[in-house]
């Protein structure tokens, strides 16, 4: 079994409803401070983080659809930096990439990493609803796009969520150049450790304690 702190140490404690508030934030943070994960992911709309501590701050932008002008997905990276953001996970066009127009997926990863600055961009792939064919190209793509991971899923595409299998594939495609992070329905020990055998370096998790607690110390 996974210790709880190798696991604690590579969870986004994630709180991405759209009811939530900003006291939900406030007690997401404190909860995220308490576990001693590695990072908290809330909207856009919750930042600036009034104070993360140690924790690293990601947010979303262009989600949860990924249609959204690329023009716009920049502009609303840019301004999710300024509000503090160190990390910036993006949707990508899915319609782009069923239709098979892999340049325009690039074209749209590359204008948020561009505005991003020096920020981490995780590209949201929603690889449940795309072919493994489909989930080879978009992977690559976002690596010469200039992005520093790629993410199965936002959690919100009735197609689901992370699987195995598609982490394994994401991992076999990027190696070891960039990350790969785990997210959308993985809600107990045995689900996580699953995505880390396959290759997962990150997990997006709104059930972070539950996970941990079962770890034990």
């Amino acid at each position: 079994m996974t210790s709880r702190t190798d696991v604690a140490a590579i969870i986004d404690h994630t709180l991405l409803k759209p009811e939530a508030t900003p006291a939900d934030v406030a007690a997401l943070v404190a909860e995220a401070k308490d576990l001693g994960v590695l990072a908290i992911c809330v909207s856009p709309s919750m930042l600036p983080i009034a104070d993360p501590g140690e924790l690293v701050v990601a947010t979303v932008v262009g989600f949860p659809s990924g249609q959204v002008k690329p023009e716009i997905k920049a502009a609303e990276a840019k301004r999710a930096v300024a509000d503090g953001a160190a990390e910036v996970d993006m949707v990508i066009n899915i319609g782009s990439a069923v239709a098979g127009d892999f340049d325009a997926v690039e074209a749209d990863i590359r204008g948020v990493v561009e505005a991003s600055g020096r920020s981490l961009v995780k590209v949201i792939i929603e690889s449940a609803a795309l072919t493994d064919e489909q989930i080879v190209e978009v992977c690559r793509r976002a690596e010469t796009a200039g992005a520093g991971f790629v993410k199965t899923s936002t959690g919100f595409h009735p197609a689901g969520g992370a699987s195995s299998h598609a982490v394994a594939l994401m991992r076999e495609t990027v190696g070891d150049r960039l990350g790969v992070k785990a997210s959308g329905g993985i809600r107990t020990v045995e689900a996580a450790e699953e995505m880390i055998a396959a290759g997962a370096s990150r997990l997006g998790l709104s059930g972070s304690k539950g996970i941990l607690e079962a770890l034990g110390d």
